[in-house]
């Protein structure tokens, strides 16, 4: 490759906009009234505080699971398994239902009405509704 070509290469490469699975989303069913809910409406559902939609989770190893409850809800892993370990100890609930994959969990956000979960942007299709954009 010549000298030139190499740098309008790099120029570009440098030049492209992020990927989009940086991006983490907050999705909720189509169906679903709301169309924008803070960080703070979204780390209520996820702490178990309220019950008005199901939060559903990806896997408790899943980098973005670590990065979403830290960005959502100011919150570690340690600190939010100790969260609901309280709450299903007194009985007051149960921690949000895991899904293995983002697939999985958009399809499942998006057959149930009530439910509330996040994907990295690039995971999200017209089955779902983005109601938060996690910086």
């Amino acid at each position: 490759m010549s000298d030139p070509a190499m740098i309008l290469l790099l120029t570009l490469l440098l030049a492209a906009p992020p990927p989009m699975q940086d991006v983490m989303v907050v999705v909720v069913n189509p169906a679903n009234p709301a169309s924008r809910l803070t960080a703070d409406q979204v780390a209520q559902y996820f702490l178990g505080r309220s019950n008005r939609l199901t939060p559903l989770d990806l896997p408790g190893a899943s980098p973005l699971r670590a990065l979403f409850y830290q960005q959502v809800a100011g919150k570690d892993a340690d600190q939010v398994k100790a969260i609901w370990s309280k709450i299903v100890f007194t009985g007051r609930g149960f921690p949000p239902r895991e899904y293995g994959s983002n697939a999985e969990l958009r399809r499942a956000v998006a057959s149930n009405p009530d439910a509330i979960g996040y994907l990295p942007q690039d995971a999200v299709d017209a089955t779902v509704k983005v109601v938060l954009v996690v910086p």
